[in-house]
């Protein structure tokens, strides 16, 4: 795994995708105050898995990696609407409505919020 700030994600996500890899999985988590963002990539021919980490505070911004993989809206409107993370440009954008939710950002707790 290979921890990044939030600002050369997108460099990051160009190499991996130059390298022929997979987008696989991105997902959100709020750890100690913190969003733990994890973009893993697969190689199909090797079987082997490489993952970007960005731990970032609440209200820094990240850039969307749609441009890259189009298919990732899905899993960026999931951590918009599910934990809050603030991310741009992310096409298309659900406007927290991917989910038939009523609570706002239902996996912060209260006090998180």
């Amino acid at each position: 795994m290979e921890v990044i700030p939030p600002e050369v994600l997108l460099d990051k996500v160009m190499e991996k995708k130059e390298q022929g890899l997979r987008l696989s999985q991105a997902c959100a988590a709020w750890v100690d105050g913190k969003y733990e963002l994890s973009y893993s990539f697969a190689n199909d021919e090797t079987y082997q898995y490489q993952t970007l980490r960005i731990v970032m505070e609440k209200d820094t911004e990240v850039s969307s990696i749609t441009a890259f993989y189009p298919y990732a809206f899905l899993y960026e409107n999931e951590m918009k609407e599910l934990f809050g993370v603030k991310i741009k440009s992310i096409h298309p954008d659900y406007q927290n409505k991917l989910y038939r939710i009523k609570a706002e950002t239902p996996f912060l707790k209260e006090e998180d919020k």
